[in-house]
Formats: C-alpha cells, structure tokens, sequence
C-alpha cells in the first residue's frame, strides 16, 4: 500500500467554501478502519483486560505493518520522516486508532508510533534531529512535563519548578504532577520558571537527579510524580527563547486538544456501535430489546450528540489548518466532545446492563478513561472560563 499524501493547502478542497471530507481524507479514514480490524484488535483481543502495552514483539509486527501502510507518526512533518498531517488529518487517524480497548490512551495500541510533541520542531536544526527525527525513527518515548500541584490549569502563574543558569548549564528545581509515561521516556520537555519567566526545556529521562512515583489512578495506565533535584541540563537544551516558554506551552496544548477531543468521539461511537449491535439481538419480554422506545430514545440521542461533537471537532482542525487562531474552537471541541462521550458511553452501559460492566465488553474500562478526559487537557471548568471571556472582551 503506498502512502496516503496530503494535498497542500491550497489545493484542498477542505480548506475552502463549504466543507466535506476530502477523498484523499476518507482513504485515509478507512485505511485506518481496516488496519485496525484486520491488525490491531486481533492482537488485542488476546491481552490482558485492563493492559495499556502488547508484548515487544507483536508490537514490532504491528508496526512493520503500519510503517508499510505508510501509517508511522502521522502527525510528525513529512520531511523528517512523519506523515506530514494538518489538524484534519490527526483528527481523522485520533478518532480510528481510539477505537480499541486500549485506545483512550494508547491510540492503535501503539501500532503508529509516537509522535514526538509537536513543539520539538520549534527547536533548532539539531534539537529536532536529536530528539525528534530520533523519536520517529527510534520510536524513542517522551513525555511533557507542565502540571504542579499548585495548579495545573493554570501554568502561566502556577508554575513553581525553578531554573536558574549556572555557566553552560541550567538547574531545574522541582516536582510535576500528572506526568504521563514518564517512567520509561528517553527524555521530555520540561517547563520551569527563572528570573525572564517560563522557560521550556528538553530534559534527558537519565540525567541524574531525576526520580519518578507512580500515582495510581482509576484508570490502569499511571501517571507520575516527578521530581527534580538540581537536574543539571546543557545550555543548548533551552528550547525556543529563555522567558518565551508559556507561548510554547500554550501552542502544544491548543492544538493538542483536537484530535484528543476526536480520540474520545472514537471511543463513544466504538461503545454506540457495540450497543446499538446488542439492543438489535437481545430478547426482553418476547420482542428485541431495539424495539422498545426508552432504548431507540438513548440511541438516538447518542447519535445526534456525535455528529454534534464530531463537527466542532472537525471545525477547530479545519480552522487550524487555516492557521486561525484556535483558542476557543479548542475548548469549545473539549468540553463537548469528552462531556459528550461520558454521556453516550454511560447510555451505552445501561443498554447492556450487566454485560455493560462486565470485562467481557471493554465498556466500563472506557467508561472509567472517558471520566480522566473531562480533567485532563484542563477541566471543563477552565475551558468554559476561557470561553466566556472571550465573548464578554468582545
């Protein structure tokens, strides 16, 4: 299969006019589909109910595949070795590769790689050879390191972990809160606060000083503490400008949110599928359980409150891609689609009932990862504040 490519902007009929899913968007979209059914569910299906990783070498074989599909780090830029996709595109592939058990927070079970955070390629030429080609190509992990305990909603002012130069180095000080993957990332980027401001940096997982805590959580993939304890890190690992860190921080959320807004919209329309396919088989009182009205009414509120979210969602990409200013299409599209989904997943359950908390359906397990969604990526609340100032500034 050769690799799907993307039309350049202008080119794009999704960039213009009134908007439908280009064609070259939709080989995508069921590319994805049928790898997914074909590869990554099977592979899935024979692991553990509540496990977050596939064995190293079903992994490879999987990605082998992916790689052949032209399906590796798709949103990563073409010229480095990545898929070369806008926001649309992302949102596409996020809202497929959710639709496994483990996809909340493993899209494909891992199978497309790890695209490094997109701000490395905000770095300098070799900055973005050494840890973003090197991500591509190695599958190195990362993580990104912004939430403190003082307030992770809120890292312009909150942001308590300290830097200070020191010669050809800078000193880090501190402790993160909610940092996903951290115990076994090659490195990541660590936001911290000197005398110009907030400053990004690229921390090595190695470097000494560095310790980890794992904090459970209700879902089974932890995240963790991490602690710094004057974590010396070179000079040429200030990514960007020192005291430029926040616009840096700001750009990686923003566009972060969209296709993890789509991811959830997969995972609630994957629970949907399995509902509605349940309620058409299910004998209740001589006649299927798809014929009585409460659960034709939670069906079709379902559907509408999708295709709802799904258009907001494809709203801020499309906007994005534009090179608009997304702020608030952001929030907009994270604040609906994982309240959404929490929704539909939760009507889905009661479709079911036993079987919807039984392991034998991975229900209860999205129901749990859809309930971290309303918080991670900032709570609703923030979301709805930023929001309502934009319109009262007006």
């Amino acid at each position: 299969m050769t690799k799907i490519a993307v039309a350049a902007k202008d080119q794009d009929p999704s960039l213009s006019g009134a908007w439908e899913m280009p064609e070259h968007f939709v080989m995508l979209r069921d590319t994805i589909r049928r790898f997914m059914t074909e590869e990554v569910r099977p592979v899935e299906e024979r692991q553990p109910y509540d496990s977050y990783a596939l064995p190293a070498d079903e992994l490879a074989k999987l990605r082998e595949k992916a790689k052949a599909a032209g399906l590796w780090c798709m949103a990563s830029p073409e010229e480095y070795g990545g898929g070369g996709l806008g926001l649309l595109g992302q949102v596409i592939v996020a809202e497929e590769a959710a639709k496994c058990r483990m996809g909340a927070y493993v899209p494909a079970c891992g199978a497309f790689g790890i695209d490094p955070p997109s701000v490395i390629w905000l770095g300098t030429e070799e900055q973005r050879q050494k840890y973003g080609v090197a991500g591509i190509q190695g599958g190195k992990k990362n993580f990104v390191a912004i939430s403190e305990a003082a307030g992770g909603s809120d890292p312009a002012r909150k942001i308590e972990t300290t830097v200070v130069r020191d010669g050809d180095h800078y000193v880090i000080n501190g402790t993160k809160l909610w940092i996903t993957g951290a115990d076994k990332a090659d490195w990541g980027i660590v936001f911290a606060k000197g005398e110009k401001g907030i400053s990004a940096f690229i921390v090595d997982r190695d470097t000494p000083g560095i310790t980890c805590r794992e904090i459970g959580v209700i879902r089974s993939y932890a995240p963790y503490e991490v602690h710094f304890d004057n974590v010396r890190v070179p000079a040429g690992n200030l990514l960007g400008e020192e005291g430029k860190g926040f616009a840096i921080c700001q750009s990686w959320l923003v566009h972060a949110r969209v296709p993890y807004s789509a991811a959830v919209i997969g995972i609630a329309q994957a629970a949907l599928d399995i509902a509605i396919d349940y309620a058409r088989q299910r004998n209740v009182h001589k006649s299927l359980l798809a014929d009585k009205q409460a659960i034709q009414w939670m069906i079709a509120d379902s559907e509408m409150e999708l295709r709802a979210a799904r258009l907001l969602v494809f709203q801020a990409a499309w906007n994005g891609d534009l090179g608009r200013d997304i702020k608030t299409d952001a929030s907009i599209a994270k604040v609906v689609s994982t309240e959404t989904a929490g929704r539909v997943v939760d009507r889905c359950i009661q479709i079911l009932g036993g079987m919807g908390v039984a392991r034998e359906m991975p229900l209860e397990r999205w129901y749990r990862e859809l309930r971290i969604k309303r918080i991670g990526e900032g709570p609703s609340e923030v979301h709805r504040m930023v929001l309502a100032r934009e319109l009262l500034r007006k």
